[in-house]
């Protein structure tokens, strides 16, 4: 097999596996009566590592400004994301976690997990070795992957600065 025609099956296996990874991970997103979107766990997930700004969450989300608006007027009234001036920029507002968000998005992480492991526990010894060194594998193509523009250009990814 070329080189290509490799990449290719595997790029087809990767989307043939994600989708039954991300049912099992989805059937934990309910907490407290509460559905989450995936894209909302993923915008509690990109709040908890700093705050930032409505534009710099669209582009780390890949998003347009009114979804990502929308998504957080919703993260607000259920109490898991509060908007705040900027310290460095009273014209500008910060979204940030709440306590409340952060035990949400915890609680559902360790829940989603829990529910991974119970599916990886039936595999053998050597095969969970052998999934480890592939994520990490996977992990390192997609982190130096070029984040999508929503109209479909692509665009360098979100740099961060050192006061984050």
């Amino acid at each position: 097999m070329s080189k290509p025609t490799e990449v290719r099956a595997v790029a087809r296996e990767i989307v043939k596996v994600i989708p039954q990874v991300m049912r099992t991970i989805g059937a934990e997103r309910h907490f407290g009566g509460h559905t989450m979107s995936p894209a909302h766990m993923r915008l509690l997930t990109i709040l908890a590592s700093h705050p930032c700004n409505l534009s710099e969450l669209a582009v780390r989300h890949a998003g347009s400004l009114p979804t990502m608006s929308n998504s957080v007027s919703v993260l607000v009234e259920r109490g898991w994301v509060n908007r705040v001036p900027s310290p460095d920029d009273r014209r500008q507002v910060l979204l940030e976690l709440t306590p409340d968000g952060r035990t949400v998005l915890a609680e559902i992480k360790s829940r989603a997990e829990a529910r991974v492991a119970e599916a990886l526990g039936k595999l053998s010894p050597d095969d969970l070795v052998s999934l480890s060194a592939g994520l990490v594998v996977l992990e390192q193509a997609f982190a130096s992957a070029m984040c999508p523009r929503p109209n479909g250009h692509v665009q360098d990814k979100v740099k961060r600065t050192s006061k984050e």
